[in-house]
């Protein structure tokens, strides 16, 4: 199931010669439930890359959002992106379900979250 989603944030920074991640601002994070090192698959809207990796989180305000390591081949500043991050559960936990959405403005601060339940 989608758990979380943010939607058309902003690269910031892309650094080559990092291990490997994406850095993003914790205050994003915080408000869609992302937790650090979980994992998050990125859409570039440019130029149609998919890629899979985990979440380093950055200082909250700051808006950054930063693609490390290889990545940083396929997204470049400026580009805009979309986060989702996924979340497995059994029939059990879907009357619980909530994803939230980040909508943000161009430097990457929060402007809009919404809160879907699966079943009201």
């Amino acid at each position: 199931m989608c758990k979380a989603k943010i939607h058309r944030a902003t690269v910031t920074e892309a650094d080559l010669d990092y291990e490997g991640s994406v850095t993003i601002d914790r205050a994003l994070l915080d408000a869609v439930g992302i937790l650090p090192f979980e994992m998050v698959q990125i859409t570039n809207l440019a130029n149609g890359t998919l890629w899979r990796t985990y979440v380093i989180a950055g200082a909250p305000g700051s808006g950054i959002f930063c693609l490390n390591g290889p990545p940083a081949r396929h997204f470049h500043p400026g580009d805009c992106v979309i986060v989702v991050s996924h979340g497995y559960c059994d029939d059990a936990d879907l009357a619980d379900w909530v994803q939230r959405t980040a909508f943000v403005d161009q430097h990457n601060a929060l402007t809009q979250l919404q809160v879907h339940r699966l079943r009201q």
